[in-house]
Formats: C-alpha cells, structure tokens, sequence
C-alpha cells in the first residue's frame, strides 16, 4: 500500500509540473489564517487527522504548513530554505506507515551572524537564544537535491531524540525512493544524495584571537565568526566564541546518511561538522553512513560524543582541528573495502601552515590547540591503494600540527588482500611536525593500543626515535606476525586473534575479550590492562550498543554483508 501510495503522489507531481509549464516541482506549503494568534514563537499543532506535518506560525500569524499526501509531508522552499530560515520553534512529528519528511530545499534553523553587533542587536549571545528544531524519535528526513543541506546556527538548538527502536534518520530522497521498491536501485554505499548535516555553536576555536588562557579561565575573545562550511551566499554561516560550555540541543539515536556533495562555495560536505560546539551539547548513539568526505569533522569546541559509528566514509572517519577539546567514547569505524583514508585525521591548529613557530606556540600556551580524549574506539581498515580511494589510501591515525590528545583502549586493524602490498601510505599510526614534539614531551598520550597493519607507522620523534619505538614505550603493541594473508577475524590462526570469527551469531565488528587476545602467537602486552577488560568499542562480552538502531552492520538493516566477513 505504501509504494501505491507513493507512486501516485510521484504521478500527481509530475502532472503539477506539466500543468506549470515545465521546471522544478514547486508546492506551495499550507496557508492557514489564523489572525487571532500572532505568535512566533509557540507555533500551533496542526490536526493530525486533517494534516500532520510540522507547521510554524509565521510574523503575520498565518499558519505555514507542509502538504500531506496521506503518506508523506513535502515542504516547498517558502517553507524553508536558504535564505528563507526557520526562525521560530518547530518540531517534525513522527509519521505513521513509514510515512516521510520531504524538503525540497535547505533546512537551515536560526539565522546567521557575522559581527557581535548583529548578534546582540538579536538577543543571541551565549546559545539557546535562538530557534529551537524538535525531531520526534522514527522520524525520517530526506533532502531532494545535493544542493540541499542542514544548518543549525549559533543560538539555535536542535533536539533529535530518536530510541534504539526508533531512530531518527535524515537522508536523501533516492535513498527513501529506492528502499520502497522490491528491488533497491540505490547504491548500497551511494554518495553525494544530499549535503549533509553542519551544527554551528559559540564554542572556541584557535581561528579567532584570544586574551587569556584556558588554565587562568580567563579565555575571551571578540567578533569571533569563522565562516562554516558550506559559507556564500544564502548558504551562509558561521561559528566560534569563547563559550566551550554552550549547548546546541541534543543528538540520540540518529544516523546521517548518504551525504557529502558540494555546496554553494565549493565545500564538500561531512556527514556532520560540528563548528564550535560545546560540551552541554549531548550526543549519544550517532551514525554516519557513507560519506564523500569526512564522516564528522570538528572544528574546535568542546562536545562529547558516546556511541558513535562510522561506515563507508570516503575520506577521514573522525577528523579534529582547530582546538576541539572534547571526549569520544565507544565508537566503530569501518572502512569500504577499496575506498576510505584516515580513521583518524587530528591536527592541533587551524591554519597551522601559516603560522611562524611563535605564533604556534602562543596557541599552545593558552590551551587552545585540539587536546582531545579517545577512548575504546575500533578502527576496521581497508588498506586500500590510492588507485582505488576516492580522497588518499586507506590509513589508522594521523596525529599533526600541535595536537595533544589523550587515546587509550583502542585497536586499529587492517584487513584485505591489499594489504600484502601496503605502502608507507597505509600506516596504523603516523605522528607528525609539531605533535611529535609533544609526544616527546610528553603532551601527546597514546596507550593500551593494538596496531595491526602491514605498515605499522610513519615519521619519528626529534629525539630520533621512531613513531612506533615511542608507542610501544607508552605501554601500546604492534603486531608483528605477517599481515599479509594472516586473517584477525580468524579465531584458527594462532598468531593473531584480535576480533570475532565472523560467524552467522557473531559479525567480526568484536574486539575478542581482552584476556582472549592473540598477538604474536601470545597475550598483549598492552598497558594499563584496560579497566572494562576490552579493547576498542564492543565486544561480545558486553551489551551491543550498535545493535537495533544503526545501519549497514547487522543482518536485517543492511543492504549487502560486510566485506571482511566470513
């Protein structure tokens, strides 16, 4: 019934657009009267038995609403778009039957600012001054172009709070297209449907100048407004601030899906930016499923991330710059079997290449290059060559231009028939310019940590020692067995059992309990015995947070098998 459904609203549209002469499809949102009630703030619930699709009061105090076609709720440009800005409260409710939230433009919440004048003038100073976008939980958004893109602006919040059984999901319109045909014509790991998603905030960033330092907690700034991705024109916006503590709402069981195309200025978007966001921002339970670009990108700020997973993202997984100063704990990254770069991909400083060493060093005595916290993540990669990857060859962690993270418990690991012929390109871990002297001095932590790639670093220390000489001093192990031809999901292979066998009761996502770890034919000898008795993100011996809610993982919400399972 549902596939009926939507094949005769596809048919209706294309009537409507021959009627108009030809050109885009252009419906015109619901315009309700409703002169007794001139807020602009607490818009109306429309009716769900008349029309249930999300609705705003406008400045005249008309109901604007989206069209219901009995399955679907289709939101025109003069609903919202770029330029036309939601700038009230709004909440998309769930529907019914599988039912979809179709945007034909840009949904871009708050408005942009680029001075302090213009952003006090509109009482939006610290966050939570602005809109506020509610996303009930089993809502699906789709974007129609791969012009189209997501903006949460500074001030404004969103609250995307889906459950395990209910997700949230935001994606393209091909996307939806081909999951209700017998026959999905999407590819399953199709980039470039849509831009993707970018939540701006008032967090620092080591773009603007500061007095202060973060250890006085004096840290200031002024007119701090560093154009966002996706920055010209009516796609327009910015982030940065002084405020690490600023809350731009709230992500919880959400996957983000099928992004990455290039916007107005020639960006090419993540699955997420995160611009400036602070640390009473809650996300919990977020996913990223094939990306162009990277799959999230901070631009410093201070937001903590749990649960997070990445698949099929074609350039950096986890990407970090400008002075991000947040915690990711638990996350799964997997990599397609040609196609991928870095795991991680940390620098320390925005526009570092720029800067005389003094200038880096200023940065860095105030506390305000990327010092991150990492813990229990699993790194699945694909060593694949730069033949085959869309951006560079598939790579662990790279870790540069003053970054001082702290990552622990982790395990990066390299499965394919491509790795017997890595190059120095498909490193596990890789330390460079101003990080390795941190690491040298102590300002950059790594420890227990598995590294299993062919190529097991690249780039030394200025004591002369090698990236992996500093690691395994830090208490961190690479294995040494022939990784070629030598299978990590395999529990026969004695030499290295690091993950499960990939058997129809157990995907090889699992790091294997940590007292059941192989690594050159024995026990690891990675330090401190990690606390939760694991290694990386899951493991069987713990209940499965991926399970349920996210994409492309499990039997039952994927479209083809994992390309390492047996």
């Amino acid at each position: 019934m549902k596939k009926l459904l939507y094949v005769a609203v596809t048919f209706c549209v294309v009537l409507l657009t021959a009627c108009g002469g030809g050109g885009d499809v252009n419906v015109k949102p619901t315009t309700i009267d409703n002169s007794t009630d001139n807020s602009t703030t607490n818009p109306p619930p429309t009716d769900p038995g008349v029309n249930p699709c999300a609705a705003y009061l406008n400045s005249g105090g008309q109901t604007i609403a989206g069209v219901f076609d009995g399955l679907d709720c289709t939101y025109a440009p003069t609903f919202v778009d770029a330029g036309n800005n939601l700038t009230v409260d709004m909440t998309i409710p769930s529907l019914s039957d599988g039912g979809v939230h179709t945007f034909q433009g840009s949904l871009f919440v708050g408005s942009s600012f680029d001075t302090d004048a213009d952003l006090i003038t509109a009482g939006i100073t610290e966050g939570g001054d602005g809109p506020v976008l509610t996303i009930e939980a089993g809502t699906t958004l789709a974007f129609t172009s791969n012009s189209d893109f997501m903006i949460i602006n500074r001030g404004s919040q969103v609250f995307a709070v889906g459950t395990e059984a209910a997700p949230i999901i935001i994606t393209s319109v091909s996307d939806v297209e081909s999951s209700r045909l017998d026959t999905p014509s999407l590819e399953f790991d199709a980039v470039q449907q849509w831009g993707g998603m970018v939540v701006n905030g008032f967090g620092v960033t080591n773009k603007c100048v500061y007095t202060g330092s973060v250890a006085g907690g004096d840290l200031a700034t002024s007119d701090c407004h560093v154009d966002a991705e996706g920055a010209a024109g009516l796609d327009e916006s910015q982030y940065g601030g002084d405020n690490n503590d600023d809350s731009s709402g709230r992500l919880e069981y959400v996957q983000v899906k099928h992004t990455g195309a290039q916007v107005a200025n020639g960006d090419e978007l993540n699955g997420i930016s995160f611009g400036g966001v602070g640390r009473n921002t809650i996300i919990n339970n977020l996913e990223v499923y094939s990306t162009y670009d990277d799959g999230i990108e901070m631009f410093g700020g201070a937001v903590n991330i749990t649960n997070f997973v990445a698949v099929y993202v074609r350039d950096d997984s986890i990407d970090i710059d400008e002075g991000y100063s947040g915690t990711i704990t638990n996350a799964l990254v997997i990599q397609a079997e040609s196609d991928g770069n870095h795991c991680i991909e940390a620098d320390g400083i925005g526009s570092f290449s720029s800067l005389d060493p003094a200038e880096v060093e200023s940065i860095i005595a105030q506390g305000i290059n990327s010092s991150p916290t990492i813990s229990n993540l699993t790194c699945i990669i694909s060593p694949n060559p730069a033949a085959t990857a869309t951006h560079d060859p598939g790579a662990g962690w790279r870790l540069r231009e003053g970054i001082m993270p702290i990552i622990s418990d982790s395990m990066v690991v390299a499965i394919g028939e491509d790795s017997q012929d890595s190059t120095s390109d498909n490193y596990c871990l890789r330390i460079d310019n101003r990080s390795a002297q941190a690491a040298e001095d102590g300002d950059l932590v790594i420890n227990s940590t598995l590294f299993s790639c062919a190529q097991a670093d690249r780039g030394s220390l200025p004591g002369g020692a090698s990236v992996q000489e500093f690691a395994e001093v830090g208490g961190n192990q690479f294995a040494t067995v022939d990784i070629a031809g030598t299978d990590p999901t395999a529990t026969a292979d004695t030499g290295l059992v690091i993950l499960e066998s990939g058997s129809a009761s157990s995907a090889p996502v699992y790091s294997v309990a940590f007292n059941s770890l192989v690594v050159d034919g024995t026990n690891p000898t990675v330090s401190p015995v990690p606390s939760s008795g694991r290694l990386g993100g899951l493991d069987n011996a713990i209940t499965d947070w991926t399970q349920n809610w996210t994409y492309g993982i499990h039997e039952g919400s994927r479209a083809v098998d994992l390309w390492f399972e047996q």
